[in-house]
């Protein structure tokens, strides 16, 4: 039996890691003199909202942490099962493009000409696929461990390596292709590419209230994790903002890639200081972080997802657990459609192209999660402020209900743009990228209507066992 335990600094690394990751900042730079604006409008429509939000709640339920536990208490089981559905889901559309930046980056140590090649994109990215389902395996101790371990190594420090490159870049006078200017600054509205990258930023932010799921595992929780959350939305949104401003002012926006972006920066800097020799272990260090990230959202959705199983949605075998506390089968099925989903890569034309595919599709997957856990919070509201709590959101119940409603005007300008196709992405047909997009959004929710059936029935099958049980009695 695993011991209470995860304190201050381990939960700030495994959200940092969960959410704070470099491979965003080349999608993030391409916002170029409109980084600022966006930057601030997502942070204050989206990141702030959640952060807020999820304080308060686990503060206030710290025994069953998680957007399922909120939004059950809020409108009953359905609809909490969708909600941790559309958390699941998302994190399995979403793993292959984060596979994909890994088999990419990892192509640097190699020739880096294989960042483009398809077969060997997808032979890492399956091998990858079945080392986290393995590391996941040995319980969330583990896990939150080596997280917090790759954040550190592989995350901070090529972020801050990358600013403070940048600062050298500003002060040795080299050329900038970024000018800030105040007309500039402020986007142009009518052009949906300054909105389409909302998407990058937004996907930045995803994931804030990933670790409420382990709030039983955290030491002192109620005070704990609103503290460990602040430090780490500061870190995220400093590191990534300066991040992407740096990569900004030195690419062109022609030369960031979506897959091999970050890994293309550090080559571009590191040969302009005669500094090539340092680039495989820079790689080696994206390497790390972004696997350490991963483990994050491998493990939290599937917990959460177990909860659902207790209520009668999946079928038990879903629920059966290792000696280490990890849903084994869960993570063993959710292995198997990221391999699936891993092949998209084989079908579309460009490796960009399924990148942004699959990143806007989970990200709005997500943001509709989002919209639950606002709504849910909403009704919360006298519940919330009636609850003796370690946080409390300034403002006593205005404050509280203006941040549900700013994060409510954030996602659904996210899920707005996000069907507006970018301009450089060919997705090899005529058919509208809307309507290909809703179709997909469709087909990742629909399962859900099986899920319901598959409780009905099965609590149907109970009713009728226990009604035919007290007949023979009597």
């Amino acid at each position: 039996m695993e011991t209470k335990g995860i304190r201050t600094i381990t939960l700030i690394f495994l959200i940092t890691g969960a959410i704070d990751s470099i491979r965003n900042l080349p999608a993030t730079a391409l916002f170029g003199n409109s980084l600022f604006f966006f930057f601030v409008v997502s942070a204050i429509l989206f990141l702030i909202p959640i952060a807020l939000i999820s304080a308060t709640l686990s503060a206030c339920w710290p025994q069953h942490g998680g957007v399922y536990s909120w939004v059950k208490r809020a409108f009953g089981e359905k609809i909490a099962f969708l909600a941790i559905w559309l958390q699941w889901i998302n994190t399995l559309i979403w793993l292959p493009t984060i596979l994909s930046f890994l088999a990419g980056t990892s192509a640097y140590l190699i020739n880096s000409e294989l960042a483009t090649n398809k077969f060997y994109l997808i032979s890492v990215m399956l091998f990858l696929n079945v080392l986290l389902t393995w590391i996941n395996s040995k319980g969330i101790h583990v896990s939150a461990r080596i997280s917090s371990l790759c954040a550190i190594i592989g995350t901070m420090i090529p972020i801050v390596f990358i600013i403070i490159l940048g600062l050298i870049w500003l002060i040795s006078g080299k050329p900038l292709q970024l000018h800030l200017t105040w007309s500039d600054i402020i986007p142009h509205f009518s052009k949906t590419s300054s909105w389409i990258s909302l998407t990058a930023i937004v996907t930045s932010f995803l994931g804030t209230e990933l670790a409420t799921v382990h709030i039983r595992d955290v030491h002192h929780p109620q005070r704990t994790f609103p503290k460990a959350l602040a430090i780490s939305v500061i870190i995220v949104m400093t590191t990534i903002f300066f991040g992407a401003l740096t990569i900004a002012f030195v690419l062109q926006t022609n030369q960031i890639g979506l897959v091999n972006g970050i890994a293309e920066t550090f080559s571009y800097f590191l040969k302009a200081f005669h500094l090539d020799s340092l680039l495989p272990v820079v790689i080696l260090m994206l390497l790390i972080g972004c696997f350490g990230g991963i483990i994050s959202w491998i493990i939290s959705p599937t917990r959460g997802l177990l909860q659902a199983v207790e209520f009668g949605f999946l079928p038990p075998f879903f629920a059966k657990t290792n000696r280490h506390g990890a849903p084994i089968n869960l993570l063993y099925t959710q292995a198997f459609f990221t391999f699936i989903l891993s092949l998209l890569f084989l079908l579309v034309p460009s490796i960009n192209s399924t990148y942004w595919l699959l990143t806007d599709l989970s990200t709005q997957l997500y943001v509709l999660m989002y919209v639950l856990m606002f709504v849910a919070a909403l009704a919360l509201t006298y519940h919330v402020h009636h609850i003796p709590s370690a946080f409390k959101i300034p403002g006593g119940t205005l404050g509280y209900q203006f941040a549900c409603l700013l994060g409510l005007l954030g996602c659904s300008i996210a899920l707005i743009v996000g069907f507006f196709q970018p301009a450089n992405i060919n997705i090899g047909t005529t058919v509208p990228y809307h309507v290909i997009f809703g179709g997909a959004m469709i087909l990742m929710i629909s399962p859900i209507l099986y899920f319901y059936l598959y409780q009905y029935i099965t609590n149907r099958i109970k009713l009728t066992d226990a009604e035919m049980i007290n007949q023979s009695v009597h």
